[in-house]
This record gives structure tokens, C-alpha cells and sequence, in this order.
């Protein structure tokens, strides 16, 4: 990717069904009108197509379906610091080519986007299936220096942040099913791995990854998946912008970033909660183990605690463990 590039799609995008004169692209970047013009034909060959005006300029009419390092940038140019970009067409895992980055020293913040992925990892090390069929793998590189108690929310506020963007973005109304599922209308469409790396008393490096079903079919995941999966696309009824959602994504993701790091997201962090809980008051089962216990989700403590209150009659607290609903939301009294 060329930084010429990301300027003359910038200018493009931001000029929105207008004309940029090549002129004007000439002058911001400071070569000639024919130079600009290889320019396009190199992106037109990459899958982008223009509309040529005599006299007037050029017009962005259509962009390539898939990820497009160039266009993510551009789309996240007026950032006033733009992350550094790895885009991949395919790896084994986002999250292990993270470790990979910070073996090897790479500057943070650092996002990682793929295509697909050989070795998706879901937590407690299990398969996250992730076909090349138009959804989205992201890997974000954080190194934050702060103490390990503080990390006990992260990913729930992530959680939170990114049922805001898609709400914002698509109009649907997803939701968080305890402590990393993303769902839409009962179904999973995305979930969260967050990974840390501890130095003494301090967190050196952190690793927050995310499988995210944008575009897929359910006719292309495994038979046992089809009936609990979904995708944006298939609750939308139309496919979304690979790019401009992933640089959506990415901006939203810094930010709450930001607000996490600083403590501000603390007085958002309940209302959200609120507004995005698809657990509180239905039942549930929780598997720690060899334990099984059933009860009624409560909410969460300040430490992102899962407080349920059980058959029994006493109320428990769980950072960790599997969670179940025991029956529809239909159901739901």
C-alpha cells in the first residue's frame, strides 16, 4: 500500500458522488496529471472502477468487495493518528500473528486484519471457524502499562462498544450474552479473545482479538453452526462494506481504548451494560469444569462478574465460565 494511493482514494471518498479534478489531485500530491492517472489505472486493475469527466474530473464509482488495505486508511485518514496496518488475505490466527508482531518489536498501536483464518482461536484454545467469505478477523496491539486488576472489564467494554457500532452502523439491536458472544436475534454473529502478557506488576502487552460475521452465508458454516450463527449481512438483508465497516470498527475500538486506558468509560459503562445484556433475568446454566449450576442472570458486579442468583436460593458471583441460556427469549416471562 502507497500513501499515494490512500491520498487519491481519500479525496475520492470525501468528495463523496462528486468530481475530484485531476488537477487538484496533481497538486496535493505533488506529480503530474499523467502520473495521477497511472495511478488510477493501477487501483482500476486492484478492483476499484472511475468515472472519467472531460474537463472536470473523476468520480469514485465502485470499490472492491474485498479487503483493501489502501481504502481502510484512506477511510481512517482524518484520524490524527492513524494505527499501523497489517492487512492479511489469510492466516492461521490474527491473535497469533499479534504475538508474532511483538516478538518482534512492532510499534503499537498495531491492527491486524485478515480475510481468513487456518487457526481461529476462541477461548480456552477452542476452533473459531473463519471461512474467506466476507467477514471480518482483527487483531488489535495494545502495550498499556497498567495493573492487571484493571483489565477485569476490558472486554466486556469492548463488548459494548462494538454493539454500539454495529447498532449505529446497520440499524439491528445486537447484544452481549456473557463475558464475550455477540449475538444477533439469539444467534452468534461475532465473539472476543482478549490475551495479556504480565510483566511484574504491570500489563506489557495486550492483545484483543475479534471474529466478527459480516458477510458470511449460513449455507457456508458447518452444519452444526448454521442453526445457532448468523451475519450482519443476513440480519440486514444486504451485504455491508467490508472496508468502511472495518475502519469503523478500528476507529471505534481506539477510541474505547482511549477511554479505558483513561478511566472514563466508567459512568458510560453501566448504562450500556443495561442497554446491551441479553442475559439479565433468564435463566442460565453455568459450567466451571466438572460444576453445572442453574439459576437466574442478574448483571454483572463493578469487576465484570457475572452475579446470578441460583436455584438454590443463594446468589454467586463467576469471572469465568460457560454460559447457557435454558431457554428462548420467547419464552422469557
Amino acid at each position: 500500500m502507497s500513501s499515494t494511493e490512500i491520498t487519491i482514494l481519500r479525496e475520492l471518498l470525501a468528495a463523496d458522488t462528486g468530481l475530484v479534478s485531476g488537477s487538484r489531485l496533481a497538486k496535493i500530491l505533488g506529480i503530474s496529471r499523467v502520473a495521477v492517472w497511472l495511478q488510477l489505472q493501477k487501483l482500476t486493475k486492484q478492483g476499484f472502477v472511475f468515472e472519467a469527466v472531460q474537463s472536470r474530473g473523476y468520480r469514485l464509482k465502485q470499490m472492491p468487495d474485498g479487503l483493501h488495505p489502501a481504502l481502510v486508511q484512506a477511510y481512517l485518514s482524518r484520524r490524527p493518528h492513524p494505527p499501523h496496518l497489517l492487512c492479511l488475505e489469510s492466516v492461521d490466527s490474527t491473535n497469533s500473528e499479534a504475538e508474532r508482531q511483538l516478538a518482534n518489536g512492532c510499534a503499537t498501536p498495531l491492527v491486524i486484519l485478515a480475510q481468513a483464518q487456518t487457526q481461529g482461536r476462541g477461548r480456552r484454545g477452542r476452533a473459531w471457524h473463519s471461512p474467506a467469505a466476507g467477514n471480518l478477523y482483527c487483531t488489535f496491539v495494545f502495550r498499556p502499562k497498567i495493573a492487571p486488576a484493571r483489565l477485569q472489564d476490558f472486554t466486556l467494554w469492548m463488548g459494548l462498544n462494538l454493539c454500539v457500532l454495529i447498532e449505529n452502523f446497520t440499524q439491528l439491536k445486537p447484544g452481549l450474552k456473557w463475558p464475550n458472544d455477540l449475538l444477533l436475534n439469539e444467534r452468534k454473529a461475532g465473539g472476543m479473545l482478549t490475551e495479556a502478557r504480565i510483566d511484574a506488576d504491570q500489563i506489557r502487552d495486550l492483545v484483543f482479538g475479534l471474529g466478527l460475521n459480516l458477510n458470511g452465508r449460513a449455507q457456508d458454516l458447518p452444519r452444526d453452526l448454521q442453526r445457532i450463527a448468523t451475519s450482519l449481512a443476513e440480519a440486514t438483508g444486504a451485504p455491508l462494506s467490508l472496508n468502511r465497516f472495518a475502519a469503523a470498527l478500528i476507529g471505534r475500538v481506539l477510541s474505547a481504548y482511549d477511554q479505558f486506558i483513561d478511566g472514563e468509560y466508567r459512568s458510560q459503562f453501566a448504562p450500556l451494560w443495561q442497554r446491551y445484556d441479553l442475559l439479565r433475568g433468564r435463566p442460565v446454566t453455568i459450567t466451571q469444569g466438572t460444576r453445572t449450576l442453574t439459576g437466574t442472570a442478574m448483571g454483572i458486579d463493578a469487576e465484570g462478574s457475572l452475579i446470578v442468583r441460583l436455584d438454590t436460593g443463594r446468589t454467586e458471583r463467576f469471572r469465568a465460565g460457560e454460559v447457557t441460556l435454558s431457554q428462548p427469549a420467547a419464552l422469557k416471562t
